[in-house]
């Protein structure tokens, strides 16, 4: 049956025996029927309706609780509100991008949180005048955690297909946020399509450990669900971040049929594999493995099915995908069941307007790049430049698309992706060979260098080979040098040790980028974090931001002057029963790596992965003490054990 929006699904479904399971940890997870959730989201909409807002008003969803989230943003659906999800993140970006979109927005916003992140909400606007006085102001804020004993229905609003359905925040947008305005109408034209490409049927079941203000999480792995009408697993997200072989071994035990995830997110489950490996799972029951997102490793696809084929993945599970929130998601898909199309492009033949020269050989002159498939139902693809002017298949250049499915507004757009014809430009670079469609990647990061294009994830993809530098510890960008006009490149290493010891992995870094590419790399920079969006792309961007504004001046000093720090030696227990218990979680955490207990956790490399296995260790210590964010906010150990010893409970 085709439905004409979002709201006539679920009321159709309501009926069915599928259902949502939300995972909130081993062992603790909640089932809620399509009835149920229909139920209560017709309830809580009373409430938003009881708070003043009416069909058209916007809601910022800022929350931690996937069934929480699920519940509102179908209340806001049922009473035509437009719900605006929003990342919560552990850093200041976040929680600042919240007061940006709201500013977007305008007077018709209201913010929907929970007191946890209110306070940090609150701590974040204390400078920022905008900010305070959007949450200062008088019915502005609905907390989830103040709504209790929700029983009355709410007034249904009648729906159109040409209705908003919801607003897509890029994940990497925070500064000047950028939102693509998605319709029923739009969003029901491309669930149509994966549902037909995918061969999706009520007798699927997929589990995401994606986030739900991702689009390839919310519309991939829920809305398609509901609107396909089968049952689905939604994992929170940090607890892959935690255990990631739960991941799998939950697909399991649910006999998922279906799975999803980017780069990142296979190599970090890769990761824990080798280390731990896994109990005697069985994943025969999986049909489909959704990779997108970010550009596709064709490495990582092979490590990922081989290593599981001993465990019943079949090796054409594996679904290249493309898309984008402009798309409502998908653009393109493989053909369900097909074998990894891989070809070998010649690096140099990659320029914009070039003819991409394919070959056999897997070696330094070639990247080896996967084929997302076909355009799905309803949406054209073609290749063109700059100008909107089309180019002939088999020619880079950029990624335009079109179709039912594609977004006729974006907000705070100035009409830059608008092309004539009702082309609109996704910014991604590819072209189209008789495999379907290849991007080769984004146009805002690529180099250009002695005339030549180069791709970042490219170069990172080499660098791989550094002994220590797996995939996601580096980060590749380019920036013009203000006295030559020319390209500097820079290559920023995640760096967990001393200056010192970050001397020889600069040389190799710079050696394996002139060997294997021909250009030299201006600076090799040691960061303590790569930042990435929630989708787990790495913002090229804001690093090469930071190297222009001066953040790594003093350390490049430093390095080029080849100081040693005085932080050398292991660090050394203070005689403090909370401190020595931080410093042997730390230890844990960091093997092997130098720090004392004044050191910056942050300073020395410990990343988004490491904080929350260091959190999760605290908070079994001393159980609802702290928040994640307090690892940021007091970031050396010495800090965190007079912090924790303000806490009465553990003293």
């Amino acid at each position: 049956m085709r439905f004409r929006t979002l709201t006539e699904a679920l009321q159709h479904h309501r009926g069915e025996e599928h259902f949502v399971c939300f995972i909130e940890g081993q062992g603790k997870e909640k089932r809620v029927s399509f009835e149920e959730l229909y139920r209560r989201a017709q309830c809580l909409l009373h409430v938003l309706q009881r708070h003043g807002m009416q069909k058209g008003d916007h809601l910022i969803l800022f929350l931690n609780s996937n069934e929480q989230f699920i519940d509102v943003f179908w209340a806001c659906l049922l009473g035509g509100i437009i719900p605006v999800p929003l990342a919560v993140g552990i850093s200041e970006q976040h929680r600042r991008k919240v007061f940006n979109v709201a500013e977007r927005l305008g007077s018709a916003a209201v913010l929907y949180t929970d007191h946890g992140n209110l306070a940090r909400l609150r701590s974040s606007a204390a400078d920022y005048p905008p900010g305070k006085a959007f949450l200062d102001a008088r019915d502005k804020v609905l907390l989830s955690d103040e709504i209790e004993g929700v029983s009355t229905p709410g007034e249904l609003a009648d729906i159109a297909p040409q209705d908003t359905a919801f607003i897509q925040f890029s994940s990497g947008s925070t500064g000047n946020p950028k939102g693509v305005i998605l319709k029923h109408r739009n969003l029901i034209a491309n669930i149509e399509a994966m549902q037909e490409r995918a061969d999706l049927t009520s007798a699927d079941l997929s589990l995401s450990w994606m986030p739900l203000t991702h689009d390839m999480g919310l519309i991939g792995f829920h809305l398609n669900p509901v609107v396909c009408n089968y049952s689905h697993v939604i994992m929170r997200t940090d607890l892959f971040v935690r255990r990631p072989l739960y991941w799998l071994i939950a697909a399991g035990e649910k006999q998922a049929s279906m799975l999803g995830s980017p780069n990142f997110g296979y190599q970090h489950f890769l990761k824990a594999y080798r280390r731990k490996g896994l109990p005697d799972i069985d994943l025969s029951h999986v049909r489909l493995v959704f990779n997108g997102a970010e550009p596709i490793s064709a490495a990582l696809c092979e490590q990922f099915t081989h290593e599981m084929a001993r465990y019943g993945l079949r090796r054409q599970s594996m679904f290249p995908a493309y898309g984008l929130a402009e798309a409502c998601l998908a653009v393109s898909f493989v053909e369900s069941g097909a074998d990894l199309q891989v070809v070998h492009a010649r690096r140099d033949s990659l320029s914009i307007g070039s003819g991409a020269v394919l070959g056999s050989r897997r070696d330094a002159s070639h990247v080896s790049l996967v084929s997302v498939g076909t355009p799905v139902l309803h949406c054209s693809v073609r290749i063109g430049k700059r100008d909107g002017q089309p180019l002939p298949d088999g020619h880079v250049g950029h990624v335009h698309i079109r179709g039912a499915n594609v977004t006729e507004q974006v907000i705070g757009d100035e009409g830059s992706v608008f092309l004539e014809g009702g082309w609109v430009d996704t910014g991604d670079l590819g072209f189209i060979s008789r495999q379907g469609l290849f991007i080769t990647g984004r146009y805002k990061e690529i180099l250009f260098v002695h005339g030549q294009n180069y791709y970042p994830h490219d170069i990172e993809d080499a660098l791989c080979g550094v002994e220590g530098l797996d995939l996601g510890r580096t980060a590749v960008a380019g920036v013009s040098c203000g006295q030559t006009g020319l390209e500097e490149v820079l290559v920023f290493v995640l760096h967990k040790g001393t200056l010192q010891d970050f001397i020889p992995l600069r040389a190799r870094v710079k050696a394996t980028v002139n060997e294997g590419f021909g250009i030299e790399v201006q600076q090799v920079i040691p960061v303590g974090k790569i930042p990435k969006t929630t989708s787990g792309k790495v913002q090229r961007s804001a690093l090469a931001n930071a190297y222009l504004e001066g953040e790594y001046e003093e350390i490049l000093l430093e390095l080029a002057a080849r100081l040693e720090r005085d932080s050398q030696h292991e660090p050394q227990a203070a005689g403090d029963e909370i401190v020595d218990a931080i410093l042997a979680v730390c230890r844990e955490a960091l093997p092997g790596k130098p720090f004392t207990i004044h050191d910056s956790l942050l300073e020395i490399g410990a990343d988004s992965l490491v904080l929350v296995e260091i959190y999760t260790a605290l908070d079994e210590m001393y159980p609802g003490a702290l928040d994640i964010t307090d690892l940021v906010e007091h970031p050396s150990i010495a800090a965190l054990g007079r912090y924790l010893r303000t806490k009465g409970s553990v003293v």
